[in-house]
């Protein structure tokens, strides 16, 4: 099967397709916690699947029937001693807060009365998990041998592995919590906006200040004034772009039953285990990316979106510039009840997929990172516009991004790294002088202004030989000088 049957098949309404994606769910749901991850990352992957089945998949939440107190009773005391109860003034094992298949969630009070909410990991979870990478892992090496073209554009394994490292939080609490830490430090400048404060983690056990408020999802926007309800909003959606472009590292996973909103506080942000990082060049191919859609540049969302990935050898340029230009006016002025700025995003990798252009495995994660703030900012203010608060940002983003440039760190690695460019070339231009002296040197020059000439690689050669020679020179005038 070719990759343009495999991406058109999926997007095909078939009778009972609905019915089929609603079995695939709860199979995810059924098999665990990886496979769940697993489901929501391709819920925005409509290169991949059909319609019906993104619609379904978005719905995947890792809620399950609460288990028995006992079996999180021997984690506690595993992890907290015996007298772990000494440790809380209060602690109510009837009622968790909420459970999923990694962990359960319990109210308690400090003995200072501070109420916290404890995160208790469910009993060999860790060994199934690594199970279920073991065997997806497997299902990533097979399906490259069966369907090579399609690998070569999806890179199947890739994606999986950065499932495998955006889940390890929810396998050690205490790299959790560090995330955590990192979120709260840079919730700092929003006034709307907080992280809740760690007490206590250990690799199984999460001590944590309670949420004032509710799930996003359950809000009453008249509770909140208008100016609040947009205040929060909006520092939600800056907090994101600031973690995209400025701190690299982001909350993969915000959606509504993560974010916690009570009039006259701010938003909590909770459930750091699973995060998203991106390397400082992405970041910034990302940010074009960006920064072209809201400008209404079709043309350069498509080229700042290829260069975040690899053509392959089928791929069609220009039929994806096309494509890319028919999306990008939509999504320049919209509000979030009227299309979703992650979603276009998602929109985009479909036709990238389609068009024979590889992705950045980061791309989907970080697309279903945006998709589910998104969802989770449109409860509470739908009018708000992603593109516009992205205009908002992006002076004080690129002013961060500038002073990082500037940096004595930055300067130290781009001097070394003009300099190992230097001795490269320097060497390479002796070579050249070296042949011609010996008369075996040999360009691949065709004459004319067809397809085989090459004026690039005869610019770079004379460049190199002009180098090479005023080096020469300069020696020898360094050797007249000292003689």
């Amino acid at each position: 099967m070719t990759l343009a049957r495999v991406v058109r098949s999926g997007r095909e309404q078939h009778p009972g397709s609905r019915r089929r994606a609603v079995a695939v769910r709860r199979a995810l749901e059924a098999l665990g916690p990886l496979y769940i991850k697993l489901g929501q990352v391709l819920s925005t992957r409509p290169d991949l699947v059909s319609a019906a089945m993104t619609d379904e998949l978005a719905t995947l939440h890792d809620n399950v029937p609460a288990a028995p107190f006992d079996g999180f009773a021997r984690v506690l005391e595993e992890e907290l001693g015996v007298g772990w109860r000494r440790g809380f003034r209060c602690f109510d094992a009837e009622r968790p807060l909420g459970s999923a298949s990694l962990a359960q969630v319990y109210r308690a009070d400090m003995p200072d009365g501070r109420p916290v909410a404890v995160k208790v990991q469910r009993s060999g979870v860790r060994s199934v998990v690594d199970a279920d990478m073991a065997v997806l892992r497997r299902a990533a090496r097979w399906s490259a041998r069966l369907w090579p073209e399609f690998n070569a554009v999806i890179d199947f394994r890739a994606m999986l592995d950065l499932i495998f490292d955006a889940v390890r939080g929810e396998l050690d609490f205490t790299v959790e919590a560090r995330q955590m830490e990192i979120g709260r430090k840079a919730t700092g400048d929003f006034a709307h906006l907080t992280v809740p404060e760690v007490v206590r983690a250990t690799p199984r056990v999460l001590v944590q200040d309670l949420a004032p408020g509710r799930s996003i999802r359950d809000a009453v926007p008249d509770e909140f004034t208008r100016h609040e309800r947009l205040a929060i909003a909006h520092d939600l959606m800056a907090f994101m772009y600031r973690g995209y472009f400025v701190e690299r590292i982001f909350h993969a996973d915000p959606h509504p039953g993560n974010v916690f909103v009570a009039p006259g506080h701010p938003a909590a942000l909770i459930d750091w285990g699973m995060v998203g990082r991106l390397d400082r060049p992405l970041s910034l191919k990302l940010a074009l990316t960006l920064i072209n859609i809201v400008q209404n540049d079709g043309d350069g969302a498509a080229k700042a979106w290829i260069e975040m990935g690899k053509p392959t050898r089928r791929a069609d340029i220009g039929g994806f510039t096309s494509d890319v230009a028919a999306l990008v006016p939509k999504a320049a002025t919209a509000t979030l009840a009227e299309l979703d700025f992650g979603l276009t995003l998602t929109a985009v990798l479909r036709h990238s997929t389609l068009r024979g252009i590889k992705t950045n495995p980061a791309v989907p994660l970080l697309g279903k990172s945006f998709a589910n703030m998104e969802g989770s900012i449109r409860c509470l203010a739908p009018e708000l516009s992603a593109a516009e608060v992205f205009r908002d940002q992006l002076t004080d983003i690129m002013v961060d991004l500038a002073c990082e440039t500037l940096s004595e760190a930055q300067i130290a690695r781009t001097m070394t790294e003009l300099l190992l460019t230097a001795d490269g070339s320097y060497n390479q231009a002796r070579g050249i002088l070296r042949d011609l002296a010996d008369r075996e040197l040999q360009l691949p020059v065709e004459s004319g202004n067809g397809p085989g000439a090459n004026p690039t690689f005869t610019r770079l050669a004379l460049l190199a030989i002009a180098v090479a020679a005023v080096g020469y020179l300069r020696r020898g005038s360094s050797r007249h000088d000292g003689a």
